[in-house]
């Protein structure tokens, strides 16, 4: 009896061994949750990590395939791959067609870099600056923190969450001091905003309390989001 159940032992651990869940199989579901996030506007970079949750997950299935013996975890894999690949073409999807349709009628569309300085120029207004006054135009960008808290019907934009956050004294062609027009306000935050309005260059630079370099940009918005 006692040979008879070392023999069956012996058997189970034959033909049941020991499979190792692919580590690559588990990272591409857990990448798919940061992932996700880059549907929202502000976080889109995060969708990249969707890329490399597919990648891992075709590396995991790869080795599975290959050493079956030793590897575990193909339908996880299959979820993982699945997954990100769903956030990255719904991603890319989302974000292009809200760009090809966020600019409202009778205003052009004009990137914050196109009125910033290079670092070894003087900091003042660029051609293009020059070029777009008292026109209406649409833009993106964030609110300075220290243009106040609560709801604002005045504040300094920047372009980007470094200069708003962690790039210190924001240069003077890197803020427009914007207006919003007709009793609107807006919450001060971190988020993303889109603003349609009159772009105007103050022929006569000046100061904002909390900030140290000069404002020539203003912007009064008849329309955000």
């Amino acid at each position: 009896m006692a040979v008879d159940l070392q023999l069956s032992s012996v058997t189970d651990s034959v033909d049941f061994p020991y499979k190792a869940l692919s580590r690559g199989a588990i990272a591409s579901v857990l990448l798919a949750f940061p992932a996700a996030i880059g549907l929202i506007e502000t976080f889109y970079p995060l969708l990249a990590l969707a890329l490399i949750g597919i990648a891992t997950a075709a590396w995991a299935m790869i080795s599975i395939r290959r050493y079956p013996d030793e590897y575990s975890g193909e339908a996880i894999a299959i979820g993982g791959l699945t997954v990100n690949a769903a956030i990255l073409i719904g991603g890319i999807a989302l974000h292009t067609y809200s760009y090809l349709t966020e600019v409202p009628d009778g205003y052009a569309r004009v990137s914050f870099y196109e009125l910033q300085q290079p670092e070894p120029l003087p900091d003042l207004p660029t051609h293009r600056a020059v070029e777009i006054d008292g026109q209406p135009v649409f833009l993106k960008g964030y609110i300075h923190p220290s243009s106040g808290s609560g709801m604002l019907r005045r504040f300094i934009l920047v372009p980007d969450l470094g200069t708003c956050c962690f790039g210190g004294q924001p240069r003077s062609t890197d803020m427009i001091e914007v207006t919003l027009t007709g009793g609107k306000t807006v919450k001060a935050g971190l988020t993303k905003l889109k603003l349609a309005g009159k772009f105007q260059l103050n022929p006569y630079a000046q100061k904002m309390a909390d900030f140290d370099n000069q404002i020539y940009y203003q912007m009064r918005v008849d329309q955000f989001r």
